[in-house]
């Protein structure tokens, strides 16, 4: 269902001379709300041009003009890698093609569809370790495989690959394999950086349940697993390593934040005013920044504090929700890392499918916000309404968890007879370090 979602925007015709060209006229890709990323990407981060490696080749955008600046590969070292890859087996299976014996299509069209391949593979690897982590409860399963948002964003961007990693990661520290688990949150951190988070809510745990030692060896073989991908791209191309980071760090307040969202309904400039061309927002950053470590911290003395130990999921979907909610970015598939959280941290099928339904149905007027006003598109109110409804139904999300964290009796998880599937060695385990009103539970039991 996700690729024919994505497939009218893989469409081509050709032109007069007889050559095949992209169908993106009269902008099929809002208009039909198939826009994807992995289509215009293929031309723009150089995929299609011949001896090019990402990190190491650049190029100039908006030459001419006061924001002039060298290009590199935009994605973390993993994800480009990737997309270098796919691209190279998409030419050569065009040049196979062309001698007559195999169906082909414009090279974009076969990258995308072998892109979809291996992104699809990934998710069904998330609903496989999902399946395994859940035990009993083993049809919540079930939701992440149908979740109206993976229709929706599965092949929007590259992020099956990084979920898939962490998830995979999680099942590993379920199967107290904390070496394997350690590799894989550290591949994901790779792909996209949000899996190393999970180390947080897992190294609180580990501490309450007096398995420190565990914990630090899964977040240290996790670094290290994180410094030896980049580590080769970032000696031989420090400045291509560089531009993920780079663009992160410049780039202003994304439509679907929060921030945009108050800019635009009051008329305030942001925290850092009108910036020109180059500008960093070094305001916006740094209050992004502080309320997600802020949020970090209150989660921190839940997991400390609660009456009885949260579920790693619990704590896991927290953070991730948290940094989401306050981060100035949050690109419509960053949901996706969500869904395996929520679905083992709150096992709720109604509250889970409306907020997925909710989440994935801002898709459209996203895309009619893009086509534009001017051209019987939509204007960013209902865009922006429909982001400020999906905020808040994450953030209702946050509170059933917390709710659940401080009457256990209400976790359906538990209610089914596990303490923590997703714990390891923790699953079961004792508390050894508390604070609050779990140390004083913990003196008198």
């Amino acid at each position: 269902l996700g690729w024919l979602q994505k497939s009218p925007c893989a469409q081509t015709v050709r032109d007069d001379k007889g050559v095949l060209q992209l169908d993106w006229s009269g902008s099929r890709q809002y208009v039909a709300m198939c826009y994807s990323d992995v289509i215009p990407l293929y031309t723009a981060e150089r995929l299609n041009l011949p001896d090019t490696f990402p990190y190491k080749t650049s190029w100039i955008d908006n030459q001419g003009t006061p924001s002039e600046h060298v290009r590199y590969m935009e994605y973390p070292v993993l994800t480009g890698l990737f997309q270098w890859l796919n691209a190279r087996l998409a030419q050569g299976y065009v040049s196979l093609a062309s001698a007559g014996w195999l169906p082909t299509s414009m090279t974009v069209v076969v990258y995308f569809d072998i892109v979809a391949f291996w992104l699809a593979a990934a998710w069904l690897v998330v609903v496989w370790a999902v399946a395994r982590i859940a035990r009993r409860r083993i049809w919540d399963a079930a939701l992440v495989a149908v979740s109206p948002l993976v229709v929706v964003q599965a092949f929007t961007n590259f992020d099956t690959l990084a979920v898939a990693l962490a998830t995979g990661g999680l099942l590993a520290w379920a199967r107290r394999r904390p070496m394997l688990a350690g590799l894989l949150i550290g591949l994901g951190g790779a792909a996209k950086l949000y899996p190393l988070f999970l180390l947080g809510p897992l190294l609180l745990l580990c501490w309450r349940g007096g398995t420190l030692a565990k914990g630090l060896r899964t977040a240290g073989v996790a670094l290290a697993t994180w410094i030896a991908v980049n580590a080769p791209i970032y000696l031989s191309y420090p400045v291509g390593w560089w531009e993920f980071f780079r663009l992160n760090t410049e780039r202003g307040a994304d439509p679907d934040s929060l921030y945009n969202v108050v800019s635009y309904f009051t008329g305030w400039l942001g925290f850092d005013g009108r910036l020109l061309p180059g500008q960093v927002p070094v305001v916006l950053n740094a209050v992004s920044a502080t309320l997600f470590l802020v949020c970090c911290a209150g989660i921190g003395w839940v997991a400390m504090s609660a009456p009885v130990r949260p579920r790693l999921a619990q704590l896991c979907l927290l953070v991730v929700a948290a940094f989401l909610l306050t981060n100035k970015v949050w690109s419509p598939q960053y949901s996706l890392w969500l869904v395996p959280l929520a679905v083992l941290a709150i096992p709720r099928w109604k509250p889970l499918l409306a907020w997925m339904t909710l989440d994935a149905l801002v898709w459209v007027p996203r895309m009619f916000f893009y086509l534009g006003a001017d051209k019987k598109g939509l204007p960013p109110d209902p865009f922006l309404g429909a982001v400020v409804l999906r905020d808040f139904a994450v953030l209702g999300l946050c509170l059933l968890v917390l709710r659940e964290i401080y009457r256990p009796e209400l976790d359906l998880v538990r209610r089914s007879g596990d303490d923590d599937p997703l714990g390891g060695f923790l699953d079961g385990a004792p508390d050894r370090v508390t604070f609050g009103d779990a140390r004083m539970r913990l003196a008198a039991g």
